[in-house]
């Protein structure tokens, strides 16, 4: 990093109004390239297709397949750029700096077509109130590269825990992704079975994409920087279809919380950043809420998880400590 390091092992200390205005360009940044993974990406289940995945340099697209092969592009929070590389060797950069988000999604645009790399997408961004189209949004936009650097590394914290976290399930399990809509890394896990019509909205999301991403039970938790009407960064946890013992469940640590307005169990980032062992108090979280849902729902608990301890004490497998 060119800012202050990071021990290994520590968590950074976020705060929501010190992270808002930089995470507020970020957020429409991924989704310029969220969008384009889009258009690109043949359909997943549950919207899985249009995800962004973690990496030891920022947020990756993955590959993406196109008319000459695949292309990706890279969030890079070192250097502070997006990085575009295609498989027929090109390769090109925007600069992450302040600015406005019409001037990023002009460069990248311009950029992919100069790697003759084509697409169109709707530029409305999605899940946001009162959005506007990429190239109408002129305001002036702040991005602090150390503000980033150590969302960023919470984040990779998170994401290891929560690969942990889904290796004790054999059921159907979600990757360990990251929604550019809400701007949150999360895994889900399944019951198996369908669920009612789901009746929810989001802003400049069609309903039909929400009904199929809810289509089956399941139980959901993830990190999420906050909002200006909830200004905390936190982790959630939630059960879909819900149900009124849900929430009246037992959870740790003892800083968790029900929230009825939410309708999720939370865990502000704090009380885990500043734990003595910040990953087994996440894990206690993740695994005493999934429990509230799967006991509550009537999952068949004995066919869907699993414990591996005992091959990772015999192979050596990745175990973090």
């Amino acid at each position: 990093m060119k800012g202050r390091s990071l021990k290994q092992d520590k968590w950074p200390v976020l705060k929501f109004d010190d992270l808002k205005g930089t995470l507020a360009a970020v957020h429409l940044w991924t989704q310029v390239v969220g969008k384009i993974r889009l258009r690109k990406m043949p359909w997943l289940n549950h919207s899985w297709h249009v995800t962004l995945y973690v990496t030891a340099n920022g947020l990756s697209s993955g590959s993406m397949p196109y008319e000459h092969g695949i292309f990706q592009m890279d969030f890079d929070f070192h250097r502070h750029q997006l990085v575009i590389t295609a498989s027929t060797g090109g390769r090109d950069t925007v600069d992450l700096a302040p600015g406005t988000v019409a001037g990023f999604y002009n460069a990248v645009i311009t950029k992919l077509k100069a790697l003759d790399i084509h697409t169109a997408i709707y530029t409305t961004p999605s899940e946001l109130e009162g959005a506007i189209p990429f190239e109408e949004d002129h305001a002036q936009r702040p991005y602090d590269p150390q503000q980033m650097e150590d969302y960023w590394q919470a984040l990779v914290r998170v994401h290891n825990v929560l690969t942990r976290f889904r290796s004790g399930f054999t059921g159907k399990n979600s990757p360990v992704h990251f929604f550019w809509g809400a701007f949150d890394l999360a895994v889900t896990r399944f019951s198996g079975r369908d669920a009612p019509l789901h009746q929810g909205s989001a802003p400049n999301m069609p309903a039909a994409v929400m009904q199929e991403s809810y289509s089956k039970e399941v139980s959901s938790c993830g990190f999420w920087p906050g909002s200006e009407q909830y200004p905390h960064v936190a982790f959630y946890s939630y059960c879909y279809p819900g149900n009124e013992a849900f929430g009246q469940q037992p959870v740790q640590p003892e800083a968790a919380f029900y929230s009825n307005e939410m309708g999720e169990y939370l865990l502000h980032y704090e009380a885990v950043q500043q734990a003595d062992n910040p990953e087994e108090t996440l894990l206690a979280f993740l695994q005493s809420t999934y429990e509230a849902c799967a006991n509550t729902a009537h999952w068949d608990r004995t066919s869907l998880e699993c414990d591996l301890s005992h091959l990772e004490n015999e192979y050596g497998c990745y175990k973090q400590r």
